[in-house]
């Protein structure tokens, strides 16, 4: 029997540990703000940024909506980022794609602060996720690796077919794929006899725009379908990629539009994620230590938050596995070292752990 993929009820549980997260750093002063700038019309678009809206709202999150008529010249969305790149009370920007015709979408994503960019789109954070050293992760490549694992559904050596080669899904999903040891196969608009790729596909995953592209016929028996897609049909209504109701008699699991990854609330609630984990490091709060200054500023330096002093003496490096507080002014070899688990560590753990040094 078909199982379907209900991307909702992940959601709801990411959304209440995320609410949880934001309620701790308004308690340290920082209301985590994200600015959304929507260009032109587009149905889908406008579906994804409600989503995204909403999400943010149930969290907590202060969400800046700019919207701007489909005929905006290109410098007028330039200078709306450049904004909010210089705005420290914003913690993060998304443009929500696509964008009209005449916008140049590179020079729209490249203008974005890198550490702002809570999509992952940028340059500097693809070419982290291809290195294998990501910083920040595409929400919805991100929505459906997450998918997959609540499903148990193990990718490791299973063929993988993606029709679609974007760089908001196809390209990343790609990646993340390659890394959990799956093989993978992309598709795209010149690949010819598309059936005869996805009919060997275990995991099928569709991410193209065009409603209903993929039929019965097309699709392994017992396969997982992971449909990304959304668009209108030809009556109006919301349709994915694939033919829903005709292709869940065949598959194993199948992701429903709306209410899987596409349209429902998977792409937001992963965006959020990584959003708030932003926005945690730049409000983690003052130590308690009478010698330890508040702290003044900060940047993200994989592979480690780097928080540096007012008074220039000591440095914390917060890596994936240890916090080192060392005296840079000294050069001293004095430091402590504490196990964690990866992440940032709690505020009271770090006060806790430094209360005692001699620095």
């Amino acid at each position: 029997m078909t199982e379907i993929m209900n991307g909702r009820d992940l959601s709801a549980k990411v959304i209440m540990n995320l609410k949880k997260s934001v309620e701790g750093l308004k308690k340290v002063g920082v209301t985590p703000t994200l600015a959304v700038i929507l260009v032109g019309d587009d149905e889908a678009s406008k579906v994804y940024v409600r989503n995204k809206h909403r999400a943010a709202e149930k969290i907590g999150i202060k969400t800046i909506d700019e919207t701007l008529p489909a005929d905006s010249k290109q410098e007028d969305v330039l200078k709306m980022i450049e904004k909010y790149n210089n705005d420290p009370d914003v913690h993060g920007i998304l443009v929500q794609m696509p964008l009209p015709k005449h916008i140049d979408e590179k020079a729209i994503i490249d203008a974005i602060d890198p550490k702002k960019d809570v999509d992952g789109s940028h340059p500097e954070n693809m070419g982290r996720l291809f290195m294998n050293e990501p910083r920040a992760l595409p929400c919805t490549p991100r929505g459906i690796m997450e998918l997959l694992k609540e499903y148990d559904i193990d990718v490791r050596g299973q063929e993988v077919v993606i029709v679609g080669r974007s760089n908001i899904v196809g390209r990343p999903t790609l990646q993340l794929l390659l890394q959990r040891d799956a093989t993978v196969t992309i598709c795209h608009s010149k690949t010819q006899n598309l059936k005869e790729f996805t009919k060997t596909a275990d995991i099928l995953v569709v991410a193209v725009g065009k409603p209903k592209l993929i039929t019965k016929d097309m699709v392994k028996d017992g396969a997982v379908v992971i449909d990304v897609g959304i668009s209108r049909d030809e009556n109006g209504k919301l349709s994915g990629d694939v033919d829903f109701e005709n292709v869940k008699d065949v598959c194993s699991f199948i992701t429903p539009v709306p209410g899987g990854v596409a349209s429902g609330p998977m792409t937001a609630t992963f965006m959020l994620q990584f959003f708030i984990g932003v926005c945690s490091a730049r409000g983690l709060p003052p130590c308690a230590a009478p010698t330890m200054p508040a702290l003044s500023s900060w940047s993200i330096r994989r592979p480690a938050l780097l928080y540096p002093m007012e008074n220039r003496r000591c440095i914390i490096l917060v890596l994936p596995c240890w916090l080192i507080i060392t005296d840079r002014a000294a050069s001293s070899k004095k430091g402590s070292r504490l196990p964690m688990s990866p992440g940032p560590l709690p505020p009271a753990t770090i006060r806790a752990s430094i209360s005692g040094l001699e620095l």
